[in-house]
């Protein structure tokens, strides 16, 4: 495929990249992805309570035919994600492992595209390197980093890491990063972002290889956050970036139940300023919390049985969503209903 895209390789700003033939096993525009069985378009996120664990869920999402799991920055017993995939990439044969996301504040891209060159050693044309901003609760407090303008520190981020992965070597100065660094290889990785607000979304659509949302009503991504997208390709004049939505599933017809089950386990991010905007963004209403926190389940979580499931998520992609990252909230066994998820989405 050809596509073009816009690292800065040397001092100075972001500049054009010629177009080149690059080869990865995966699609990086919206208009490919889209003409990908369905299948290819639904992944699931894999959690666990440590790495043996999580090794097992990702074999068994295989084995029942999922072909993209997705895991977390502390999806795995807290543990480093990056480095997991390329620990499952040695106990699986097809399955495709994406990070959504690897916190950027914690590495250095050079760090970074050193990891992933590892974990696609050990799974050619396997990875996706989901990487994201995280929040500023974290950087500060956790790692006790200034989180000043995330979103130039991203673009830089991306540029530096696209050049060491695609080109090889990398001679960059900029705000934020000075660097000189040569790989022993390339490895056409797609580097996705996450994205929260329209901003992000357009710096997505200028610099990535997908953006993958989370906790975004549908609502959102169709009125504010895509054509955010498209505009910041447009601006570029590159192809548009396929769109990969984190959507809840949970098998239950106990309204009530999946209330319950939902609160668990995304309650806290409705509380959370950035995603309260951006769910003000999308139109839900803005009660009180209870209210609100509903609204977001029933915007957010597809529940009922494997039928119901199902129909829901073709419905999204019917309307016009890239791909899916599909989270389960446990409502009784979580077991059981992880292999009713996997089976669920295997046999798309």
């Amino acid at each position: 495929m050809t596509n073009q895209f816009y690292i800065a390789r040397s001092k100075g700003p972001l500049r054009k990249m010629s177009s080149e033939k690059t080869e990865t096993r995966f699609p990086v525009t919206s208009e490919e992805v889209s003409r990908l069985p369905l299948r290819e378009r639904i992944g699931v996120s894999i959690n666990a309570k440590d790495a043996v664990e999580g090794l097992k869920r990702v074999t068994e999402a295989e084995d029942a035919g999922v072909k993209q799991v997705w895991m977390t920055s502390m999806a795995v017993g807290a543990t480093d994600t990056l480095s997991f995939c390329a620990l499952a990439a040695r106990q699986t044969k097809e399955i495709r492992l994406g990070t959504s996301i690897m916190q950027i504040y914690s590495r250095h891209p050079v760090t970074a595209a050193q990891q992933a060159l590892l974990a696609q050693d050990a799974a050619p044309g396997r990875l996706r390197l989901g990487i994201g901003t995280s929040h500023q609760h974290i950087n500060e407090g956790q790692y006790g980093v200034s989180m000043k303008r995330p979103l130039a520190y991203l673009t830089e981020y991306v540029a530096v890491l696209r050049s060491i992965l695609w080109q090889g070597h990398v001679e960059f100065e900029g705000r934020f990063f000075k660097t000189k660094y040569s790989a022993p290889r390339v490895a056409h990785v797609p580097i996705l972002v996450a994205a929260l607000g329209t901003r992000s979304y357009g710096i997505a659509g200028q610099i990535s290889d997908g953006v993958i949302s989370w906790m975004c009503p549908p609502s959102y991504l169709f009125r504010k956050a895509i054509p955010a997208l498209k505009e910041g390709a447009r601006v570029r004049n590159r192809p548009v970036p396929p769109v990969v939505a984190q959507i809840s599933v949970a098998f239950s017809e106990d309204k009530e139940a999946v209330y319950k089950a939902a609160n668990a386990a995304i309650g806290r991010y409705p509380k959370l300023p950035f995603y309260s905007h951006m769910m003000d963004e999308a139109g839900l209403p803005a009660g009180d919390e209870v209210t609100r926190f509903r609204a977001v389940v029933d915007s957010m979580v597809i529940s009922g049985n494997e039928n119901t499931v199902k129909e829901g998520l073709l419905n999204l992609i019917r309307q016009g969503l890239d791909e899916l990252l599909v989270m389960l909230v446990p409502v009784s066994d979580e077991e059981n209903e992880r292999k009713r998820l996997y089976e669920l989405v295997g046999s798309l």
